[in-house]
């Protein structure tokens, strides 16, 4: 009996529903429904692998063949043929593996655990600056550490914290490419960290006021614009800047301010609201500040202030 070749035109014209061998691995399942498909069997470092080819007889038997001794001669090399071809068809689409698409990927299963769902766009902010720019229609599997390096070097000295965040964001793509299957070098972001060596951003403070000019500098905000305001009321409650620029009518009830929880730094999974008492002063401030609301209960427009 052949080895190889075993099934003719003639037995293909009607075959019968089962699995036929034509040898060397290559079958041809049919089923009940009258359909029938090419499966090619083959072993790869002791594990046995089944790879569709096609439906018959969209795929003749000729071509058949053709393609199950080309994935032979792979699987011989001691390479999985199925992730060969899949690596194959994501070369075909590479427009859609690109830095951009993956990023904007990454971004949508990650914000979930960002504040706000990373709204803000403070996440993507440093790819989209920086980053995308350059590198946006680099397919992912071609990212090397050179191409990060060259891409972050003029800022790594000059604008650090902003360089390492997109260093670190870059990473987390990278891994979010890996994980959707591509074939891309989860240390390039650590080999270009390498190459562009110790930043030399020596981090400088901002001093803060001295106390005693405060009330000088209370008074000197005596405009009732929205910038004016803001900033009264950032001294008067010392909270952060988010949650002054997202305050909400509805959060007020008589002397105290209730910023819900999720909108506190540093309080992930909280429960409890953070209640802010309010002054006599920061009241007629935030009064001042009232006929900024689209309606009675809407947000005040803080949020179009630049941080404090």
């Amino acid at each position: 009996m052949r080895a190889k070749n075993r099934l003719t035109a003639g037995f293909l014209k009607s075959p019968p529903v089962g699995k036929h061998c034509d040898g060397a691995g290559l079958w041809l399942v049919v089923r009940d429904d009258g359909g029938a498909q090419w499966v090619l069997r083959v072993t790869v470092h002791g594990r046995r692998r089944e790879m569709g080819l096609g439906g018959y007889p969209t795929l003749g038997l000729a071509e058949a063949r053709r393609q199950a001794s080309r994935w032979r001669d792979v699987a011989a090399a001691g390479r999985d043929p199925i992730k060969e071809r899949e690596k194959e068809e994501r070369a075909a689409r590479r427009e859609d593996i690109s830095l951009a698409i993956i990023t904007t990927d990454a971004f949508e299963a990650r914000k979930a655990e960002l504040k706000g769902d990373g709204m803000a766009g403070r996440w993507l902010s440093p790819l989209t600056l920086h980053v995308l720019p350059k590198l946006g229609k680099v397919p992912v599997t071609d990212l090397d550490q050179r191409d990060i390096r060259d891409t972050l070097a003029p800022i790594w000295h000059t604008k650090a914290d902003t360089a390492r965040k997109a260093l670190n964001r870059l990473s987390i793509v990278m891994k979010h490419a890996a994980a959707l299957g591509l074939d891309v070098d989860l240390q390039a972001t650590e080999k270009a960290k390498a190459l562009l060596g110790k930043s030399r951003h020596q981090p400088k403070n901002i001093p803060a006021m001295d106390w005693h000019d405060v009330p000088d500098f209370y008074a000197s905000l005596e405009e009732p614009t929205l910038t004016h305001l803001a900033l009264r009321l950032l001294m008067l409650t010392g909270v952060r800047s988010g949650p002054l620029r997202n305050i909400r009518l509805d959060q007020i009830e008589g002397d105290v301010w209730t910023v819900p929880a999720e909108a506190m730094k540093g309080r992930k999974g909280a429960t409890d609201d953070f209640r802010v008492p309010l002054s006599a002063e920061a009241q007629r401030v935030i009064d001042l500040a009232r006929p900024h609301a689209r309606t009675p209960a809407t947000a005040i427009c803080f949020r179009t202030v630049a941080k404090a």
